[in-house]
């Protein structure tokens, strides 16, 4: 071998003719079954492949390829194990110089195919499968980074090379399964084909560059596919987590893309296979952390909230085509429902590795799709329209609530855009209590930046707040900007929530954390007047009781009441203010105990029906508190003032009539009544002409009020000064005199035909003309 290596050596030309002698022998030896001779052959070759780098070797490689595929096609397994080492070994040369022609087609098959090896003997089998995998991570490291060999990261190879690995991946054998001692356990493991084949996958996927990602997934997501691993998910999930840490971190996004685009393509598929391809991007998600949703922010989300609405929709038709023709697949709610709490979870592991200001814009992004009573959204009439919708805004809401849990602002400007925030408390107003209550959670967990909420449950009236341990902030100047522009709106809105006869336990402890989140997170002094104006303005819902509540409801206000004022009296440390709220807690634990939380919100509340004869001693009265808190400094006639809400057409998404509405009916009343309705001329003929002139005509006359108006814009912009002075002078005298012809008519009234009649005074008194019979001229009138 030392002679042949040293000729080898100085006479590199000879090599070619060396390697087709040794072949020739080799193909002659296996052919024979000489098995001797052939591991001398290939020991021979594989020390010449080592010891020569010359130019020439091309050919030489050629011949040993050659052989070295005799082997593999070989039936004895000892061969095929033989052979693939010599590749091996092949593989981790570098060639000096590329080759342009040689092809690896043949092992890349073959290879794929001793990783499926299915021999009765389970150690030989195990040998095969492991040298299979060797051989692929060889064929990889040789092809990978020379351009001129064959492109490994074609699809009609990576189709065969990573089902080949995620099989070996998958198969886990029962004897490897026992328990071995950890001596032995070692040793298994290095010779473990599941070992072997992860780190040959992770190997290919550490190499794949920006335009073979694609190539490399896809084949992952038809094997998960065929074998039907997306339900347990468990396989699922342990393959894209070896994906996610493989890949190069600027890629991740593509592999989150190949995972939507195959959830879109398998919408119509189980809910079991789709809910496991969501677990499986919410576990890729959180492992790419920033880079998993990429420069398609949105298109990401749209693509899970179309999602939630098809399922949405599959589990309200029971079927996947919405037309249900015969033949479909019985859907399963409760699979459904699974479906659409992963979809929640998801978007929620996506915006939370999002920075703050694209979580906004998904928030954003979101409460646009929910489809609310209003001008701009369309809501499907109909029962099951309804039922949809419903289903819609909580699956919506409930995303929101998702992502906003992640959300870290502390510019509540930013946090809460008005566009969002009218949007988000319109849908307050609805009738059905669950989505008040989720958006009553969704403003908690923007105003709560201090992790307070937990704190407050559940609801009493602590004598020491210092046990709470409450973090509070001085008031932000963004803050009081913000309270500024949306404090009325959101008192309206808590107020409104109140009244609502379908409040439970959860609403009043929403509405109560609420209520102390913005008296700890937002409030000056003037919040906290207006915060104590509103809860009083509350506790009159439940003392008035118009809205015929029931005695849960009533009870549970004034509870509510009793522990905010409670809570706010010892943050505001007014000693005289404390003193007065103790005073009406007090007598309301020896009078009136179900007036207290500690009382009303239990699993079994005590109640009394006797609500109307209760004395004003167990009552908390707007003058008192104004009086000791105008004492310490506070607005005392702001506090002294009840709280009205500014109700606006908003109320109308509750189901009451709006001041739209109200105005229309009356203007409709009026009308019918109105004396003049039989002296009307009758209705003009409408025909196509009236229509084509009315049209032209309203054309015209925007025109001409167009005009008119540039004219006036233009004279200001460029006439002289003492023009423009002179022409509103003109006016403004114009207007004086008619102005003083209205003041002498109505002040010297003309006289009356009959003279004077004299009063019963005996002093002379003008009969003056009433205020309707009256001329005024046509400026005046409006």
């Amino acid at each position: 071998m030392e002679k042949l290596t040293f000729y080898a050596l100085s006479a590199p030309e000879k090599l070619d003719r060396i390697g087709a002698y040794l072949s020739e022998r080799l193909i002659r030896d296996v052919s024979r079954h000489r098995y001797g001779y052939v591991c001398i052959a290939m020991e021979a070759l594989d020390q010449l492949l080592m010891a020569c780098h010359c130019q020439s070797i091309n050919l030489f490689v050629e011949s040993f390829l050659k052989m070295v595929a005799k082997l593999l096609e070989s039936e004895k397994p000892n061969l095929q194990i033989l052979g693939t080492n010599s590749f091996v070994k092949f593989a981790n040369i570098e060639e000096d110089t590329p080759s342009y022609h040689r092809s690896y087609d043949f092992f890349v098959s073959r290879f794929s195919e001793m990783c499926h090896s299915s021999h009765d003997d389970l150690d030989i089998r195990t040998k095969i499968r492991m040298s299979g995998i060797k051989g692929l991570q060889g064929v990889v490291r040789k092809t990978v980074n020379d351009e001129l060999q064959a492109n490994i990261w074609d699809p009609q190879h990576m189709d065969k090379i990573v089902p080949s690995l995620l099989f070996n991946l998958q198969h886990v054998e029962e004897s490897e399964s026992r328990s071995p001692s950890p001596l032995q356990a070692t040793e298994k493991e290095k010779e473990s084909p599941t070992e072997l084949a992860e780190r040959c996958l992770r190997e290919l996927l550490g190499r794949a560059a920006y335009g073979n990602i694609k190539n490399a997934i896809k084949p992952v997501l038809i094997h998960l596919d065929n074998h039907s691993l997306w339900e347990p998910k468990i396989f699922a999930t342990c393959c894209f987590r070896i994906i996610m840490y493989s890949i190069q971190p600027q890629h991740s996004h593509l592999v989150i893309q190949q995972l939507l685009g195959h959830l879109d393509a398998n919408s119509k598929s189980a809910a079991t296979v789709r809910a496991g391809i969501v677990e499986v991007l919410s576990e890729a998600a959180v492992i790419a952390a920033s880079g998993s949703v990429g420069p398609t922010v949105l298109e990401v989300f749209n693509t899970l909230l179309r999602q939630l609405r098809l399922s949405i929709d599959y589990a309200l038709t029971g079927s996947y085509d919405c037309a249900a023709g015969v033949g479909t697949k019985i859907i399963k709610e409760h699979e459904e429902r699974m479906f659409q709490e992963a979809v929640i979870k998801t978007i929620g592991s996506f915006a939370s590795t999002l920075p703050t200001y694209q979580q906004s814009e998904v928030m954003v992004f979101i409460m646009n799709k929910v489809p609310l009573p209003s001008m701009q959204h369309s809501i499907e009439a109909g029962k099951a329209g309804e039922n949809r919708n419903r289903l819609t805004q909580i699956m919506l809401l409930k995303s929101l609530l998702q992502v906003s849990v992640g959300f870290q602002c502390s510019n509540m400007l930013t946090a809460l855009p008005s566009v969002f925030l009218d949007r988000l408390l319109s849908a307050a107003l609805m009738e059905d209590a669950e989505i008040r209550l989720f958006v009553l959670e969704i403003l908690i967990s923007f105003i709560d930046r201090h992790g307070n909420r937990q704190k407050f449950s559940p609801i009493s009236t602590i004598s020491d707040i210092s046990v709470l341990k409450l973090k509070v902030d001085k008031c932000s100047r963004q803050d009081t900007v913000f309270m500024k522009k949306h404090g009325q709106q959101l008192y309206r809105h808590i107020y409104l929530i109140c009244k609502e006869e379908s409040n439970v336990q959860a609403h009043y402890e929403a509405l109560y954390s609420m209520l102390m989140l913005i008296s700890i997170e937002l409030a000056n002094e003037e919040v906290v007047v207006d915060l104590i104006r509103l809860v009083l303005a509350v506790q009159e819902i439940a003392q008035i009781n118009e809205d015929n509540l029931t005695a849960y409801n009533r009870c549970a206000l004034f509870a509510l009441c009793a522990a905010y004022l409670n809570l706010i009296s010892q943050l505001t440390t007014v000693p005289t203010f404390c003193q007065s709220i103790h005073e009406v807690i007090q007598m309301r634990q020896k009078e009136a105990p179900y007036l207290l939380p500690e009382d009303v919100f239990v699993e079994e509340p005590k109640l009394s029906k006797s609500l109307d004869r209760l004395g004003p001693e167990v009552f908390f009265w707007q003058s008192k508190i104004s009086e000791v808190l105008g004492g310490s400094g506070y607005n005392s006639d702001r506090l002294s003032t009840p709280y009205i809400p500014q109700l606006t057409d908003e109320d109308r998404l509750s189901k009451r009539k709006s001041i739209g509405e109200t105005i229309s009916l009356q203007v409709e009343v009026e009308s019918r009544n109105s004396p003049e309705r039989e002296q009307r001329a009758p209705a003009e003929e409408i025909t196509y002409e009236t229509l084509k002139k009315a049209i032209v005509d309203s054309v015209a006359v925007e025109e001409q009020e167009r005009e008119r108006r540039r004219q006036v814009v233009e004279k200001f912009q460029k006439a002289p000064f003492e023009e423009i002075a002179a022409h509103c002078g003109a006016r403004a005298t114009l207007l004086q005199s008619k102005l003083n012809q209205i003041f002498e008519i109505t002040i010297r009234p003309p006289p009356s035909p009959s003279g004077t009649i004299t009063a019963a005074y005996g002093q002379p008194q003008n009969h003056s003309v009433p205020v309707y019979e009256m001329k005024f001229p046509d400026l005046c009138v409006y």
